[in-house]
């Protein structure tokens, strides 16, 4: 694999990319001959343009799109599209680049991208390469979130046309009408030997910096080697209630060093009951769970001004 400052200078010199954009997105259909237009714009070389219209097929495309050797593999699409691109490039000696399709864009906003289409394929111009860490829950890779509790439902939930008319503030206002059924369940979480153990009816555990479009803390960051285990809430409904309509109206921050956070390199999560994990979008394994970051996992165009540790 190329060091990260020969790739730069290969993305921004020759400009050989492919361009893979989910047209199911929120705003991939819509956008996706702008995302051409500007590509060009900018003197990029496209390997290879490939809409994806079934999402069940995007592993598919990607491979064809790697196939072709790019230097650049841009991806468009909600952060379920791009969590699920970071695997298949995982360790492989070519950069993602994230075009900000979805309705939340998590993964974006922990890169530090511009969330509008001229600002992030400014950026693969510009920018630079960088190799930030990748989450593994249990066996699955995730670049932002791992959920457990009242989100899972959520995202079972919530209906494409309000997350089309809402936006991110979708996800904060269904939990506010799933949470009356909802249960708390007991987590326990050990790290370096300490065993955590909680009452909730949500907890995460963050690869990234952000959830549901607002920063989780200000010192939490995506290329720091640590996971960052919080919960919303607690066990009372009410407290999980007051904490989500917080977040859905002003995006409210606090620090790690003030909140109810755990942080480690790697995590064993147990629960009672037994729950499913939301990883990154998919629900998938269930507790109990090894999780852990894998350092400079995936290698990634960035803005010149991240901090690549």
């Amino acid at each position: 694999m190329r060091n990260k400052a020969d790739h730069t200078a290969a993305i921004r010199g020759e400009r050989r990319a492919a361009v893979v954009v989910n047209t199911k997105s929120r705003r991939g259909r819509r956008s996706y001959a702008e995302v051409l237009r500007l590509m060009r714009a900018h003197d990029f070389r496209l390997t290879g343009v490939h809409p994806v219209t079934e999402p069940a097929r995007l592993r598919e495309v990607v491979s064809r799109a790697l196939a072709d050797g790019p230097d650049l593999l841009v991806v468009g699409g909600g952060d379920g599209t791009l969590s699920s691109s970071v695997k298949y490039v995982a360790g492989l000696d070519v950069a993602l680049g994230v075009l900000p399709l979805g309705t939340t864009n998590n993964f974006a906003r922990s890169l530090g991208l511009p969330l509008d289409l001229a600002g992030a394929i400014g950026v693969f111009r510009e920018g630079k390469v960088a190799d930030i860490d990748l989450g593994m829950c249990g066996d699955r890779p995730f670049a932002n979130l791992a959920s457990f509790g009242v989100s899972v439902e959520v995202a079972g939930t919530v209906r494409p046309w309000v997350k089309r008319l809402l936006g991110r503030a979708a996800y904060p206002l269904t939990a506010i009408t799933v949470l009356p059924g909802h249960r708390p369940f007991r987590a326990y979480i050990t790290v370096d030997g300490r065993r955590h153990e909680l009452l909730t009816h949500q907890l995460n555990i963050a690869n990234g910096r952000f959830h549901g479009g607002w920063q989780i803390a200000r010192d939490v960051s995506i290329d720091n080697r640590q996971l960052v285990a919080y919960q919303l809430g607690s066990g009372k409904r009410l407290r999980l209630l007051g904490e989500t309509l917080v977040r859905a109206t002003t995006g409210r921050w606090r620090s790690l060093a003030g909140g109810p956070f755990v942080t480690g390199q790697e995590m064993v999560l147990e629960t009672d009951p037994p729950l499913a994990a939301d990883i990154d979008g998919e629900v998938r394994l269930r507790t109990p769970l090894v999780l852990k970051t894998i350092p400079n996992g995936v290698r990634v165009m960035v803005p010149q001004s991240f901090v690549d540790r």
